[in-house]
């Protein structure tokens, strides 16, 4: 095939995997070594199953040097549901859920998931631009789960996360249950790179 102009480019940007781990009755799940080559970092949950019923995902991150899962956050939660008989449909904001700046705890990522057999949750996590020391740094999280209550219930949560010193970049997060371990399942670590077009010679 022949070109007219300049040649095609090179996409060197894309979705680049970089770490899986497997709970097998774990407190909890962390990743770290998060910086500025990717602008922004996606955590998949696939089949996260709790050891205890009616217990929901939770996260937290820590700024550069910190240790204590305890950073500033402003967030937002709702969510949408329907039981396995079609009843009860409901699409609701959970104010209970939110956190305003200075709460400084694990925030929600979805209700009280189930823990029998067939039970658990899956969903996409997005971490907006960690290594950043100049704005706060934005997240958004969509989980479907298996309710204890025999409902599917598809959850939203978004907000931005305020170190005490806005020049510390964020480069560790963690992800638990509220109430117990994670019994199995697997959440897969992604960073987004920046595309970066060259030429191909």
């Amino acid at each position: 095939m022949s070109y007219l102009g300049k040649q095609p480019r090179k996409n060197r940007g894309g979705v680049i995997a970089l770490k899986s781990q497997t709970a097998d009755g774990t407190a909890s799940l962390t990743f770290n070594n998060m910086d500025a080559t990717y602008v922004a970092y996606e955590f998949h949950f696939i089949n996260i199953h709790p050891v205890t019923d009616q217990a929901y995902l939770t996260f937290q991150v820590n700024a550069e040097g910190n240790t204590a899962f305890a950073e500033n956050m402003t967030t937002t939660f709702f969510r949408t549901k329907n039981h396995e008989n079609g009843s009860d449909q409901e699409i609701a904001y959970v104010a209970s859920y939110d956190q305003a700046d200075g709460d400084d705890a694990e925030q929600a990522l979805c209700n009280e998931t189930g823990n029998g057999n067939d039970e658990s949750i899956n969903g996409v996590f997005t971490l907006y631009d960690p290594a950043n020391t100049t704005v706060v740094r934005h997240f958004a999280s969509r989980v479907i789960e298996y309710h204890a209550s025999d409902i599917v219930m598809d959850s939203f949560c978004a907000g931005y996360i305020t170190p005490v010193d806005i020049t510390d970049p964020i480069d560790e997060i963690r992800f638990k249950f509220h109430s117990g371990n994670i019994d199995s399942g697997t959440i897969k670590m992604y960073g987004i790179k920046a595309l970066d077009t060259t030429e191909v010679s």
